[in-house]
């Protein structure tokens, strides 16, 4: 009776029909009843009903949202997820149905509270709180809590979320929990903002590529982001080394180094740590304004003057000339074997060598050497 009260009128354009009346009279099963609330769905919001006929459309509601069969549930929560008339009482079933059902409810219905929503985060179905972390608007307690789940993927979604109210706090407690996860770090590395504490953290947690977007996208120090770019950019460089450029080849690439301010001793440290010595000849040659026959001569000194004197001529900085000599070193008395990690291997040594030679070098010195040495171990 109730909906065909509703459906009185035979030429209505949208919602229910008497046709569709009829319909659900001669087969009143789980299908039909999905398909008929869901016609009937968007009268409920429209201003076409009267305050009985309405009132008679919600107590349909409710009656489908308890309905045996998951189906008719399903098309009531999909067809009410965001409808301003959802009885809070009714979200609340729906939330705590199924997921298939619930996942609508819970990622759009703006009846359930902060407290609703929380306790449904407590029951552990995942995909729940992944929906919970896709609404529109999370509060700062909401994501809170669903920081606290445990779970990866609602925190990605989560971090990912443009509408989500993250503070300092609760993003340091992200990287905490969830430093190790790549989609965590990634979705906070593309939020619209970072504060400046979290995104100095993630520069030394994320990947190459997502540096640069740091470095472009948040407020970093200039100091900081001039270094992650110089970084990328001498990566980059010495990528085109690997290819076994000819001695023309390298030549001219330290040409163009040195005349475009490129050719920086972090550069030639980076191709020293690799073992490229041919390219490190070159470019201590070029900014010296020597030969390479004569760089290499200087270099490979048995008495230890001649890089010295090499490299003061290049005026790189003094707190990095205990790397070039200790580099030198470990290349007289080992080779790269080819193998796999065979650089990063080169560069810890360096490393390691470093810190038992120079422990008496200036605290600043050794900060700033041991900085470039880790960031050309981890290359």
């Amino acid at each position: 009776m109730a909906i065909e009260h509703i459906s009185r009128d035979p030429e209505r354009k949208s919602g229910l029909s008497a046709r569709d009346v009829a319909a659900l009279l001669e087969n009143p099963s789980a299908e039909q009843r999905a398909r008929i609330f869901a016609r009937m769905a968007p009268d409920i919001d429209s201003a076409r009903l009267s305050p009985q006929e309405l009132q008679l459309a919600l107590d349909i509601m409710r009656t489908l949202a308890a309905d045996a069969e998951l189906i008719v549930r399903r098309a009531v929560a999909e067809s009410m997820k965001a409808s301003r008339h959802l009885p809070h009482d009714v979200a609340l079933r729906l939330a705590r149905d199924e997921v298939s059902v619930a996942v609508p409810v819970l990622e759009h219905a703006s009846v359930l509270t902060d407290d609703d929503l929380i306790s449904i985060l407590a029951d552990g179905v995942g995909a729940k709180q992944v929906a919970i972390a896709r609404r529109p608007q999370v509060s700062a307690t909401l994501a809170a809590a669903i920081v606290d789940t445990g779970n990866a993927a609602a925190v990605t979604t989560l971090v990912g979320n443009t509408g989500a109210d993250l503070s300092e706090p609760v993003l340091q407690k992200t990287l905490d929990r969830y430093g190790r996860f790549e989609t965590v770090k990634g979705a906070m590395v593309h939020r619209e903002q970072l504060p400046v504490t979290i995104a100095e953290r993630l520069v030394t947690l994320v990947s190459e590529k997502l540096k640069l977007a740091i470095a472009t996208r948040h407020s970093l120090p200039a100091s900081i982001a001039s270094e992650i770019i110089l970084d990328a950019r001498e990566r980059a460089t010495l990528t085109l080394l690997s290819d076994s450029p000819s001695d023309a080849d390298t030549r001219a690439l330290v040409q163009q180094l040195h005349a475009n301010g490129r050719l920086t001793a972090s550069l030639v440290l980076r191709a020293l740590c690799s073992g490229d010595l041919e390219f490190v000849e070159e470019a201590m040659a070029e900014i010296a304004g020597t030969s390479a026959e004569k760089a290499s001569i200087l270099i490979h000194d048995a008495g230890k003057l001649g890089l010295r004197a090499l490299f003061s001529r290049c005026e790189f900085p003094e707190a990095l000339y205990p790397a070039f000599r200790v580099a030198v070193d470990v290349i007289h008395e080992t080779s790269l074997d080819g193998e796999g990690h065979d650089r990063e291997r080169f560069a810890r040594r360096v490393i390691e060598r470093v810190l038992t030679q120079y422990q008496d070098l200036d605290g600043d010195d050794l900060d700033y050497l041991l900085g470039k040495l880790r960031r050309l171990e981890a290359a």
